[in-house]
C-alpha cells in the first residue's frame, strides 16, 4: 500500500496514495497504524481523498484503528471522503463514530 506518513507536532497525518481501500490492502493499513500506535503516535489523520472505493475490509481496518487511538486516549480523525466513499460511511451509520473534516487542516487543528 502506497502511504505518506507526516508528523505534525503529536499528530502523524496518513495519506493513502490508492484509489481502493479494500480485502486487498485494508490489512496493509491496519499493520501500518499498528506500528504507529506501538511507536507511541496515538493522534491520527487519515486523509482518504485519493480513495474512490471502500469496501467492508476497508472500513474494518479503520474502526480498528479507531479503537486502538481510543484505548490509548488518543484520536483517529478522517479526513478528504470523495461522494461514494462519504455514502459507505452514512450507509453504515460510521460518520456517526469518526469525527470527518473536509481537509488536513481541519482535521489537525481539531487536536
Amino acid at each position: 500500500m502506497n502511504v505518506a506518513i507526516e508528523e505534525h507536532d503529536h499528530i502523524v497525518t496518513l495519506t493513502l496514495k490508492e484509489e481502493r481501500l479494500d480485502a486487498h490492502n485494508s490489512s496493509e493499513l491496519k499493520t501500518q497504524l499498528l506500528n504507529l500506535f506501538e511507536d507511541g503516535k496515538v493522534n491520527i489523520v487519515i486523509d482518504l481523498s485519493p480513495v474512490r472505493f471502500i469496501d467492508s475490509s476497508g472500513l474494518g481496518a479503520l474502526v480498528s484503528g479507531f479503537k486502538n487511538a481510543s484505548s490509548r486516549e488518543g484520536g483517529l480523525k478522517l479526513c478528504g471522503l470523495q461522494s461514494q466513499v462519504k455514502s459507505m460511511f452514512e450507509l453504515t451509520r460510521l460518520h456517526r463514530v469518526f469525527e470527518i473534516f473536509p481537509g488536513t487542516e481541519e482535521a489537525l487543528s481539531s487536536f
